[in-house]
């Protein structure tokens, strides 16, 4: 038989109960408050640290349109080195397209695949290369980073046809591009995940140098 006691015990248990979904509730609240006031200025330096990644492959180009938006889907699984669909940003002066910076894989690293950002001039000249995502093994593989070596700044300047395509290899497979010691697997792959890219530019130059359309 239930007392009063039991009763009012009750009463506080429930109260415990509800003070705590209320809490909770609020709680949730405030964390949603606090992600949408946040989420402009994160997706704001999401951007900005985008748009250097972008200009610092680029070099000394200088460019009036926004890359970030200047873009074009593409997608070449033997010459892009996966199924995925990349972006190609555009860089454009008084509406000249001066060069394209494509997205590319290394798909047979040591490691795994070795995601690159290739900068290509309208001339079909690599302007730069960095090394965007990589698991090769520190302090050999690693090697292909700009802020490890300057290995990587070697692409510079070149094109399909500089070197000839016997010399789009490592020296150890008769090319013109060095290796590291201890380490062919990786600037092998880096090698000719580039020189594909410059083979897609090739063949796609005309649709990735398109001017953009009349306002």
């Amino acid at each position: 038989m239930a007392t009063p006691a039991d009763g009012s015990a009750m009463r506080r248990a429930a109260r415990a109960v509800a003070v705590l979904v209320a809490a909770s509730v609020v709680a949730v609240g405030l964390v949603a408050i606090v992600h949408d006031l946040a989420e402009p200025r994160i997706e704001a330096s999401r951007q900005v640290q985008r748009l250097a990644q972008l200009t610092a492959v680029l070099g000394n180009v200088a460019y009036d349109n926004d890359p970030l938006t200047d873009t074009l889907a593409v997608r070449d699984p033997e010459l892009l080195g996966t199924d995925e669909t990349l972006t190609a940003h555009r860089v454009r002066r008084g509406g000249r397209t001066l060069a394209v910076l494509l997205g590319a894989v290394a798909p047979d690293g040591y490691s795994g695949a070795i995601r690159l950002l290739i900068a290509i001039g309208a001339d079909g000249r690599v302007l730069g290369v960095r090394v965007l995502e990589h698991r090769e093994t520190p302090g050999l593989g690693d090697f292909i980073e700009a802020r490890r070596s300057d290995w990587i700044h070697g692409f510079a300047g070149r094109s399909l046809a500089d070197p000839p395509s016997a010399g789009w290899k490592v020296r150890k497979d008769g090319g013109e591009f060095d290796q590291f010691t201890g380490a062919t697997v990786t600037p092998r792959a880096v090698v000719g995940a580039v020189r594909d890219a410059l083979t897609y530019f090739e063949r796609h130059r005309t649709e990735l140098l398109a001017e953009p359309p009349a306002p």
